[in-house]
């Protein structure tokens, strides 16, 4: 392999930028005969660690400096962190895109929203559809997880065939779609597997995940406890939840009503590709509102505890059409992403200090995870049999428990992948062949910055610290034309504690007529002691270092 790392016709290689090590993000590439394939390119979302950001994708430079060789992009499903970065990066990729009809039909909406739907080459593949992408033949092999139309993929070459499983777990009832093949995973493994790349979620959970019909059955039997209106908050991409809550509102003569943008963007796309059929309408928010309490039930987005959600203004009361009383119910049919505690926490706060009932997964078994537990892992191997497993889509302690579980089911070699590291499957022994540069890119507004830039680190310095600016007007002589300016945000009250600026001002005032007349025609000596007057000021008054600017003007 040359150092531009362009694959060799024996190679095989498999490069992660997102999603291995961490929860999200998934972006991975195969490269073999000088091409490179791309396997999902999603987001994650943005917490206190990225002030202003809302959501977070991978750096896509590595394979953007290469895209001529990029022969496109597969999406192995629909969820946010597999597909949810395509409406920003595809731009600096500009390759064709595969993907079955519910996910196709989900991306189009949100390429709609950002007015390149027309511009984007989208390729719809049935379920175990078939198809060529370069040196790469490839399969779509059924699966089953929290969202219609999960699959693995299989890949081809001449060097070697490798099962990339996606997000998946053994449901034996997942109420929407067909049941995993099974078969085409055992005709796989007769055929032989160079590497299992697998989802890693669940590798320190014992058993198995559990069935979608479960939790079905558990909402009938929850609904028929309540009086008033019932809120279920959930995941709107699990359309075999949504479609759970409508069978338990029927079971009980309610009316089902979708509250939240999400909610009815992934229920169009459902009914757009035969899911959600035969079912009652749904009412609308507007309407909903004049149905007797025991007559209604809300589907809600802001299972996650999202300031901006659906349930969040509800529980504040400032959601223009629904509102909930004492005496409602809130059953949140939802895991808890790790990061989430605490909106979650003071949203669920919010709805008891309404006088509503919250229920959640702790309470009753009102949730199943989408991804495999031990059980189902170790199945996997047993139908699959590779020579290599590679772990993906984890955290570190989720990679390293895997890779010992794959060794457990007598895989000869296993290898927790890493972002960044390129891992050489063929020729030879499994190996790392080179490091490579990846990042993070943020979507502050509308415009994508890097996370490892000064941008942030400048935010979280503001807010610990707070900032000031100091404004100067001197002559060309050096002499001070009007007295500085200073402002300070996050430091004080200017309506209670207007002398600090006051005091701060005179401080840069000292500080400049302290300098000989030379140094004051220097622009940036002057800064310089206007910068570390107000700083000097402000960690002696209150014992913080705040980021600090100055503004000299020249008459």
């Amino acid at each position: 392999m040359t150092v531009e790392h362009r694959p060799g016709a024996d190679e095989l290689l498999f490069l992660p930028l997102g999603g291995a090590g961490e929860i999200g993000m998934n972006l991975n590439l195969y490269g073999h005969a000088g091409k490179w394939l791309m396997v999902d390119l999603g987001v994650t979302f943005g917490d206190e660690a990225t002030p202003g950001i809302e959501v977070i994708m991978p750096d896509p430079r590595f394979i953007e400096e290469r895209r001529l060789d990029l022969v496109g992009l597969v999406l192995t499903h629909a969820h946010e962190d597999h597909l949810g970065a395509v409406p920003y990066l595809w731009e600096r990729l500009q390759c064709p895109i595969w993907a079955t009809p519910f996910t196709a039909a989900v991306l189009r909406r949100k390429l709609h929203e950002v007015e390149i739907a027309d511009r984007v080459p989208i390729i719809e593949v049935p379920l175990s559809g078939r198809f060529q992408a370069g040196p790469f033949e490839l399969e779509l092999v059924t699966l089953t997880h929290s969202i219609p139309e999960p699959n693995a993929l299989v890949i081809r070459t001449s060097a070697g065939t490798v099962l990339h499983t996606g997000d998946w777990k053994f449901d034996p009832d997942p109420l929407v779609g067909p049941t995993a093949d099974v078969d085409a995973l055992r005709r796989l493994g007769e055929e032989g597997v160079l590497a299992l790349v697998c989802d890693s979620t669940n590798a320190l959970v014992a058993g198995h995940s559990g069935s979608e019909a479960t939790v079905r059955a558990e909402l009938i039997r929850l609904f028929g406890r309540f009086e008033n209106r019932i809120a279920v908050a959930c995941f709107a991409s699990n359309v075999a939840r949504l479609e759970s809550v409508v069978h338990a509102a029927l079971a009980h003569d309610r009316h089902v009503a979708l509250v939240g943008r999400s909610m009815r963007r992934i229920v169009e796309a459902a009914q757009e590709t035969g899911y959600l059929t035969g079912l009652p309408d749904f009412v609308s928010e507007h309407d909903s509102g004049y149905l007797p309490r025991e007559k209604v039930a809300l589907l809600c987005t802001g299972s996650q505890g999202e300031p901006r959600s659906a349930l969040a203004r509800i529980a504040r009361n400032e959601h223009p059409q629904v509102a909930l009383e004492p005496g409602d119910a809130v059953i949140f049919s939802s895991r808890i992403i790790p990061g989430n505690e605490r909106t979650i926490g003071a949203l669920q706060n919010n709805l008891s200090a309404l006088g509503v009932e919250v229920l959640t997964a702790e309470d009753e078994p009102v949730h199943v995870s989408g991804h495999p537990a031990r059980d189902e892992l170790a199945r996997m191997y047993q139908l699959v049999r590779p020579q290599i497993a590679i772990p993906v889509h984890g955290e570190r302690r989720h990679l390293e428990a895997h890779a010992r579980l794959a060794k457990e089911c007598q895989v000869p070699q296993a290898m927790a992948a890493e972002n960044g590291r390129m891992l050489r499957l063929l020729p030879g022994k499994a190996e790392i062949a080179a490091e490579v540069e990846f990042g993070r890119l943020g979507l502050d507004g509308s415009a994508l910055v890097p996370l490892g830039g000064a941008l942030i680190k400048h935010r979280h310095r503001i807010s610990a610290s707070g900032s000031a600016v100091a404004t100067i007007v001197m002559g060309r002589n050096g002499a001070l034309l009007a007295d500085p300016q200073v402002t300070l945000h996050g430091l004080v009250d200017p309506e209670q504690d207007g002398g600090a600026l006051v005091t701060a001002a005179d401080a840069v005032r000292s500080a400049i007529e302290a300098l000989p007349l030379g140094q004051r025609a220097d622009d940036a000596i002057v800064k310089e002691a206007a910068r570390l007057a107000v700083r000097r000021y402000i960690h002696g008054e209150r014992g913080k270092k705040p980021l600090t600017d100055v503004h000299l003007v020249r008459v």
